[in-house]
């Protein structure tokens, strides 16, 4: 007599069943519908809380934009400011009641509160400090920069490395968190197609700041600038796509600016669409002034070789995140040449990202105690 293949038996019985919610066996084609009709997760809702500065929003977007690339979120944009310098003046931990200070213009800041709560510049602090209270544990607050606040404070702090914030809840990351992803530079690009295109090659992204309290650009600097990279340009071939920073001096655009108009060039006056994204996706060098650590930051995403102008000033913690670019063979010091090197572009506002999303269900995980 031929013993049972017992192998065999429960092979068949994998293919025809499956474990239900319960843990009973049930046929393939129920568990199958079952799993279908399952409820979706919900999406998590994401507050972007800034004070409105371009350049702040942008840290705080890119950051929630990137949460929603690796799970269904909504994304709401809030602004907060005061009614009343005097309240803005206060130690952030005198601003009490921060509700009843919002400035008309300003964003309701009330519950319902979000999922994740993610922040940055001093005028968002009074909430931030408050929020895991009102909403009762329920949100996660995550806020960028460095708060100059203890850490633990916050669910998570997400500061430049340079800045050399401590703690256990501390993901810090090179530059700034931003919005520039592959997919933006290409959508950039060819919204401004017939003019990137008209250029000729190389052709050499320019972004100048100064103006700042440790930044500044004389007359002197700017016509060595000027001379430095015009000649540069010149000796390749090449085109300018020039964009200046709000703070830069009038003085110093003016001389710039009269210098690269006897090259192909487009230069960005402040006014209208920002073009500085489409530069990016164009260029093929990105040159970009020492104080700009967020253009730095965005630049790095290309792969395209970025070089580092001076300025007139000095700042320590500047010339610590321009070491860390070093290090990445990212950026390297402008000394009046053009040429190419590779590296791998930095993608760092989604690595914060996928670091805040894993932090916020590990929270959600963890058993209660």
């Amino acid at each position: 007599m031929r013993g049972v293949d017992d192998s065999s038996v429960f092979i068949r019985t994998r293919l025809r069943f499956a474990p239900a919610a319960d843990g009973r066996l049930v046929p393939i084609e129920k568990a199958a519908a079952a799993v279908s009709l399952a409820p979706a997760p919900q999406p998590l809702v994401i507050w972007a809380v800034s004070d409105g500065r371009p350049s702040v929003e942008d840290q705080v977007l890119g950051l929630a934009e990137a949460v929603a690339r690796h799970t269904p979120a909504h994304i709401e944009r809030k602004v907060v400011r005061w009614k009343d310098k005097g309240f803005a003046r206060r130690p952030t931990w005198m601003q009490w009641e921060p509700q009843k200070h919002l400035a008309p213009d300003a964003d309701a800041i009330d519950g319902p509160w979000p999922d994740l709560w993610i922040a940055a510049g001093r005028a968002t602090l009074p909430f931030s400090l408050r929020v895991r209270r009102w909403s009762q544990g329920e949100t996660f607050v995550v806020q960028a920069q460095d708060p100059r606040w203890p850490a633990q404070r916050f669910d998570a702090v997400i500061p430049p490395r340079h800045d050399r914030v401590r703690g256990k809840n501390v993901i810090e990351i090179t530059g700034a968190a931003h919005r520039v992803t592959p997919l933006a530079l290409k959508r950039a690009y060819d919204h401004a197609f017939e003019t990137f295109e008209s250029l000729p090659r190389p052709r050499v992204a320019v972004f100048i700041g100064g103006g700042s309290r440790r930044f500044d650009v004389s007359e002197d600097r700017a016509r060595k600038l000027a001379a430095e990279i015009a000649l540069a340009v010149e000796t390749e071939g090449g085109s300018v796509m020039l964009a200046f920073s709000p703070q830069t001096p009038e003085p110093a655009r003016d001389i710039i600016t009269a210098r690269f108009n006897a090259l192909p060039s487009v230069v960005w006056d402040g006014s209208g669409e920002d073009p500085r994204t489409g530069f990016l996706a164009a260029a093929d060098y990105v040159l970009v002034s020492e104080d700009l650590q967020g253009m730095a930051s965005q630049a790095a995403v290309t792969g395209a070789p970025v070089f580092v102008l001076k300025l007139d000033g000095y700042d320590a913690g500047r010339r610590r995140f321009h070491e860390e670019l070093e290090k990445l063979d990212v950026a390297r010091p402008f000394g009046g040449q053009l040429y190419r090197w590779a590296y791998e572009p930095l993608d760092e506002t989604d690595r914060a990202a996928a670091r805040i999303l894993r932090r916020y269900r590990d929270r959600d995980s963890a058993p209660a105690l």
